[in-house]
């Protein structure tokens, strides 16, 4: 028979170098020799929990305390046992037990901070890392593991100071540099928070999280492509790592591949079933696909997994303010604005929910209150200045107005050359470049005058749609198409956004162009539409009741067709229909008693529907490119508008200083269209009696 001490030499060996089924056969060995072991049972024990085996590896810590109730390690040991088996208060009860039998044991201390941590007892995870730190000043893993429970805690400096001290500590000590990245973003030095990273790379390249975290850090900064490459590395390197699947599908949604980033969320949801943010990801798809049911269910369900998740309650807000839900909009956003009072995109959401049911001095607070916590904060700077142009504050408007060049939605376009600033352009070119949509572009070209009369030689780059309608614009030398490849070498000396004009011309609603019609039709086309309509001898009106569908607030501004049903009561009408777009199919089935001519396949492009509404008597619709056009025209339009309109249409006013043959109908409450269309009808009916006595 062997003597126990040798193979107890031999188990202790086997175990040290990780040769775990060797080492268990010599401790059992020794246990048939010596079944009260104290030592082989403890071990064995040990050996068990190294190895997954937590009923065996609890059996044996549990017949090492029966030996010698005083062994503290057994107690930290039954501890991490017990956690693992996901039974926290008898965990909890372990080790305490450990630290009351020998005070000075830095790793119970640490191991107790560890549960209380995943309980989310914050406060007492932090003092067992003191306990722990105390006890063992160089215990570079805990001042790690405290920075992270104090910037949950959002106490980021503190969190700092702790990484930085782990760091002096082991100054080769990845995970610290690692987190130390993370805090330093939080505090908004992204390149700082970039170079700690690149050195937690340096010192692990195969380190998933911080290929994961470098990710996070690339989007931020808009490197879109190089995060995706970095998340992708991470989970290469950790294939079920669902925060980094998550991520992943969250960079690819900002470069508007929403079918690959909802298969990617949809991927972590099913690695991680209660992972909350996978959720909140996977909604922020499914509102930018427009499907905000399902967007609304995923937040709920992040909401469910984490009550205090403040951005998935802001979220759902937003898609209900999308889904015209205001009040529900405003609820949803209060409580994420409670929950994280310091967070700018939390009141700026806010300020969006207000301003859809028409609280536009609480917006406004909303607005500056986000600009207050982060003052280069784009969207809430445009958003402050869409409010005060829709307040008639055009003079602190337009300024705050140049922030939507620097907002992800607008996708700001570089150039070699300058920003034109108003001054002098003789002997010089200037590119003026359309942006945002049809109506806007419409709207706005009656500033080219005024760049002209400045000098130079005016290049004005369009969308292909506006391209025959504008071409004789008063203001234009050269039209071009917008389309970058086709023109990558074009030479001119400075360039400006369509919607700056205003601005650097200091347009106040006194001032603002009013000479009409600055756009006019084809004359050849006009000739083609006379003979078009010359049969129809009754009072004519163009219809649009949709408008882009893409357009988040499209739902809201958008009525249908079945709404002017009581237009088609009044004698003597005939109804063109000018809508565009999967909306116009209506017009070949439209509701009972109501005839419409549909001509959305005779009109090709802007130039042509010009030509078509310049043989009509009237044009109603809802705020499209559409009114723009008729408005531009000098042709008399009617625009119906939502209860909270778009800051162009100002407040309280039945014309619009930016169209003097425009009338405008007003929602009195939100989506009520029913009683606008009733004031339509009868001013309409009154319109058609004096056109008739007229004739």
């Amino acid at each position: 028979m062997e003597n126990i001490g040798v193979l107890f030499q031999k188990a202790r060996k086997r175990h040290e170098v990780g040769d775990l089924e060797s080492a268990a056969s010599y401790y059992n060995k020794i246990l048939l020799i010596q079944k009260d072991h104290i030592d082989a049972i403890f071990l064995l024990g040990t050996l068990y929990l190294q190895q997954g085996n937590l009923d065996l590896a609890s059996l044996f810590m549990k017949k090492t305390l029966m030996l010698r109730p005083d062994h503290a390690t057994a107690h930290n040991n039954l501890g991490t046992i017990l956690k693992k088996q996901g039974k926290f208060d008898r965990a909890i009860a372990s080790y305490l037990q450990a630290v009351v039998l020998k005070p000075d044991y830095a790793m119970a201390h640490r191991n107790l901070a560890s549960l209380y941590y995943d309980m989310g007892k914050l406060k007492k995870a932090a003092e067992s890392y003191r306990n722990a730190i105390s006890i063992k000043p160089d215990y570079a893993e805990a001042y790690i593991n405290l920075g992270t429970v104090l910037q949950v805690q959002e106490r980021v400096d503190d969190a700092v100071a702790c990484y930085k001290t782990a760091i002096k500590l082991e100054p080769e000590n990845p995970v610290a540099y690692n987190n130390l990245a993370t805090a330093t973003r939080e505090k908004g030095f992204l390149e700082q928070a970039v170079e700690y990273c690149c050195r937690a790379l340096e010192l692990k390249p195969n380190y998933a999280e911080a290929h994961n975290n470098m990710g996070t850090l690339l989007q931020e900064q808009g490197k879109l492509e190089d995060a995706v490459e970095c998340y992708k590395r991470a989970i290469k390197l950790k294939p079920n790592h669902a925060k980094s699947i998550t991520n992943l599908g969250s960079a690819l949604r900002e470069q508007r591949m929403l079918d690959e980033a909802i298969a990617y969320c949809h991927y972590a949801i099913s690695l991680s079933p209660d992972y909350e943010e996978a959720y909140n990801n996977l909604g922020t798809c499914f509102q930018e696909q427009g499907r905000l049911d399902d967007a609304a269910r995923c937040y709920k369900k992040a909401i469910e997994l984490k009550p205090d998740h403040y951005m998935a309650r802001s979220n759902l807000g937003i898609a209900f303010k999308d889904m015209g839900r205001f009040d529900e909009a405003v609820e949803c956003c209060q409580r994420a604005a409670a929950l994280k009072p310091d967070n700018a995109c939390l009141h700026n959401h806010l300020g969006a929910a207000l301003q859809g049911v028409g609280r536009f001095d609480e917006a406004a607070i909303c607005y500056e209150k986000a600009i207050t916590l982060n003052p280069i904060y784009a969207e809430a700077q445009m958003n402050r200045s869409l409010v005060l142009l829709l307040t008639g504050n055009f003079k602190d408007g337009w300024s705050g107005y140049e922030w939507r060049l620097r907002t992800k939605d607008h996708g700001m376009r570089t150039f070699k050359q300058s920003k034109w600033d108003g001054s002098s352009l003789e002997g010089k070119s200037i590119l003026v470049h359309g942006e945002q949509g049809f109506g806007d572009v419409i709207q706005f070209v009656r500033y080219l005058p005024l760049v002209k009369a400045s000098g130079g030689f005016i290049l004005f780059e369009c969308k292909q749609e506006l391209i025959c309608l504008l071409r004789n614009c008063a203001g234009i030398d050269k039209i071009l198409i917008e389309n970058h490849e086709m023109h990558p070498d074009l030479e001119f000396d400075v360039h400006v956004p369509l919607l700056s004009l205003p601005g650097i011309f200091d347009t106040r609603l006194s001032t603002i162009p009013r000479e009409v019609p600055y756009i006019s039709a084809d004359h050849d086309r006009v000739v083609h539409w006379k003979y078009r309509m010359k049969s129809d001898t009754n009072y004519k009106i163009g219809i649009v009741w949709s408008g882009n569908p893409n357009n988040r607030k499209d739902h809201v501004r958008s009525c249908s067709l079945d709404d002017f049903t009581p237009l088609s009561e009044i004698p003597g009408v005939s109804f063109y229909s000018l809508q565009k777009g999967t909306a116009s199919a209506d017009a070949f089935n439209p509701p009972g008693g109501m005839e419409v001519t549909n001509l959305e396949y005779e009109l090709k492009d802007f130039a042509e529907t010009a030509a078509a509404i310049t043989h009509l008597d009237l044009v109603i619709s809802v705020d499209t490119a559409v009114v723009h056009l008729a408005g531009a025209m000098n042709k008399q339009v009617w625009l119906l508008l939502q209860f909270a309109p778009d800051w162009r249409w100002l407040l309280k006013r039945d014309d619009s200083p930016w169209y003097p043959s425009m009338r405008l109908f007003r929602q009195k409450k939100l989506n009520d269209w029913k009683t606008v269309f009733e004031e339509v009808k009868a001013v309409l009916k009154q319109e058609v009696e004096r056109s008739y006595q007229i004739c």
